[in-house]
């Protein structure tokens, strides 16, 4: 089969790959429909982590044309939602709601596993991993949203979850990417009467709003924590929602959240100067971590289908997946906020 590869730094390309078989009576296999690249695949592309060299790609909606002896839950021919972990569900994580940190689970395309960005995908768990979608003949627009909703959609979702956020809070987002975008939506969702999105560019700017910002602050570190506690009368925000991962952006959360308030952080941590001591004095509780999707895609699943969300807003490039180098460079350079795959039809 075909699929992205990872060849080292600044280099994806397309290869091919054995076709995937059931290996354990709990797999499936998947027909990959639509992939996507993630922010945090850029961590890697950039040579600022390390990633196996290989078949990449966590993100992806697809058809299951096989199950083993044990699936009962999914069956051939079912569209199917994959987070971007796989779980067992039955281990105490996944029984607290946390299937991210599944005892004997692990990511897709993580080195060990084969991606998302290719033409299958073995699923491993697959009853307790893959979310089937209801209905037929899905418009290329529910494509996009339900692949949102393998990754990004859940994590900026969990940003507001773990902040706290309730309704008529005020909060502020800390990150214009498809983490970030999302992060605004999932405060909407919980009710936010005020959302700060905090963004200098114009584009992401727009989706901020139609995803439900009330105010743009474009300005960056110092500055742009003393225009949020401006628009705040000087209190600050109930919850900051940290989605890049810098130094830059939880120092500006520490900032611009109130005393007493939350920090919900998603974004992949690289800090090298934050510490514990910057929230002690304020008593600000801060709370994050890997996204539990599993968890999140049913519930956010509904308001995709009824109309409710429209997180495939968040895609602004999408290209085959002959053009996945593309992809990349486009989200490496910032022409694209988030880059969708085209591999087949449902």
């Amino acid at each position: 089969m075909r699929a992205a590869i990872f060849n080292g730094k600044g280099d994806v390309s397309l290869g091919e790959r054995p076709d995937p078989r059931i290996q354990e009576p709990t797999d499936a296999v998947v027909r990959v429909v639509r992939g996507c690249v993630c922010g945090s695949d850029l961590w890697y592309y950039r040579g600022v982590n390390d990633h196996a060299v290989g078949s990449i790609g966590h993100e992806y909606v697809g058809v299951v044309e096989e199950v083993g002896a044990d699936v009962s839950d999914v069956a051939v021919g079912d569209l199917v939602i994959a987070p971007f972990t796989y779980n067992d569900g039955t281990c105490p994580a996944c029984a607290n709601g946390f299937e991210s940190n599944c005892t004997h689970g692990g990511a897709f395309g993580d080195g060990a596993s084969d991606g998302g960005q290719g033409e299958r995908v073995r699923s491993p768990y697959a009853d307790a991993t893959l979310v089937a979608v209801p209905g037929t003949d899905f418009s290329d627009a529910q494509l996009a949203s339900f692949t949102a909703l393998s990754d990004v959609m859940c994590t900026g979702y969990h940003a507001a979850v773990s902040a706290g956020v309730t309704e008529g809070d005020t909060v502020a987002v800390v990150g214009d990417g498809a983490v970030g975008l999302s992060a605004v939506l999932g405060a909407r969702l919980l009710g936010a009467s005020r959302i700060i999105a905090m963004s200098r560019h114009e584009p992401r700017q727009a989706v901020a709003r139609e995803f439900g910002a009330t105010d743009i602050v474009a300005e960056r570190d110092q500055e742009g924590i003393e225009a949020v506690l401006e628009l705040t009368d000087g209190v600050g925000v109930d919850a900051a929602l940290e989605c890049v991962g810098t130094d830059s952006a939880i120092s500006t959360c520490v900032g611009v959240v109130r005393a007493g308030g939350m920090i919900g952080a998603v974004g992949v941590p690289l800090y090298e100067q934050f510490t514990y001591q910057q929230i002690f004095g304020k008593n600000v509780g801060i709370k994050g971590g890997v996204a539990p999707a599993r968890h999140y895609i049913p519930e956010l699943l509904e308001k995709v289908l009824d109309g409710s969300i429209d997180p495939g807003r968040l895609f602004d490039l999408t290209v085959d997946l002959d053009d996945v180098a593309e992809a990349y460079a486009a989200m490496d350079e910032r022409r694209a906020i988030k880059s969708l795959l085209r591999v087949s039809q449902p």
